[in-house]
């Protein structure tokens, strides 16, 4: 009447047994010695469980063979979780934004003093420039520089930064800058005579930058002590050199911050 008896066959095989991660202090019982523990790791594709007087013994993880919470489970080891994707770094030291094109050039920009500054100020600061969407603008000298800030006509959103080579008191460089007091223009400098000094000397293979006289071209004078023919020559060699902010001096790295922060914050 009933049909086909229920208790017939082999009904235990059609029970589904759940699989579990043994996870790092999962507490289960192997079913058939009765041993249990939490899981501590793996060796040669067993289980290692601890139990609670510090004792270890290995499992297989063999199907339906142990107890969790009393119900029967099939231990597995756990999938390796993927490496969290590592930060790329800028050479100015700050996090690197993925997926971020550089921004359309706003009307702000830096200023500094020739090619050579601009090169370097690119090598470190570039991609942090390039986001914010700051062009930075070489001058030839800062002879004229009041008149320069006059002819761009700075304001509110159309700020202006200026990095100054030997900016030191009582210079000819301090001079010309004192003459410029717009509130939307910020100069900041260095002390050294050029940009070349502002690279730490260990990195182009020098203990110190030589000393070179007054009245004496200063790369000219460099290139000499050093033994270099050119100053195209020792140019090279110096830019090769540096890779990020930690091949520079402090003077500078503080100097562009404060440049770039100048720029970018804008008035509504």
């Amino acid at each position: 009447m009933y049909g086909e008896d229920v208790l017939s066959g082999n009904w235990r095989r059609r029970k589904t047994i759940p699989e579990v991660d043994a996870e790092p202090d999962l507490v289960v019982e192997d079913a058939d010695s009765g041993f249990c523990g939490a899981v501590v790791g793996f060796e040669l594709g067993a289980v290692v469980l601890e139990d609670r007087f510090g004792k270890r013994r290995n499992f297989p993880l063999a199907p339906a063979a142990f107890l969790l919470d009393g119900r029967t489970v099939t231990l597995r080891k756990p999938a390796p979780s993927a490496a969290p994707p590592q930060r790329r770094i800028t050479a100015s030291g700050s996090i690197a934004v993925a997926g971020v094109t550089a921004q359309v050039a706003k009307a702000s920009r830096i200023w500094v003093e020739g090619i050579h500054d601009a090169a370097l100020i690119e090598r470190i600061w570039g991609d942090d420039l390039r986001i914010e969407g700051v062009v930075v603008e070489p001058l030839d000298g800062i002879d004229d520089l009041a008149a320069a800030v006059r002819e761009f006509g700075p304001g509110p959103r159309r700020r202006l930064g200026v990095l100054v080579d030997h900016l030191v008191p009582g210079s000819k460089e301090s001079r010309i800058v004192a003459a410029v007091t717009h509130p939307d223009v910020l100069i900041t400098g260095h002390p050294y005579v050029d940009i070349w000094q502002a690279v730490r000397p260990e990195r182009v293979g020098l203990s110190k930058w030589p000393v070179i006289p007054p009245g004496r071209p200063w790369k000219e004078g460099i290139c000499a002590a050093i033994g270099v023919r050119t100053p195209q020559d020792m140019w090279r060699r110096i830019l090769s050199s540096v890779n990020s902010y930690k091949d520079v001096e402090t003077p500078l790295i503080n100097s562009m911050e404060r440049l770039i922060d100048h720029v970018t914050v804008l008035e509504d």
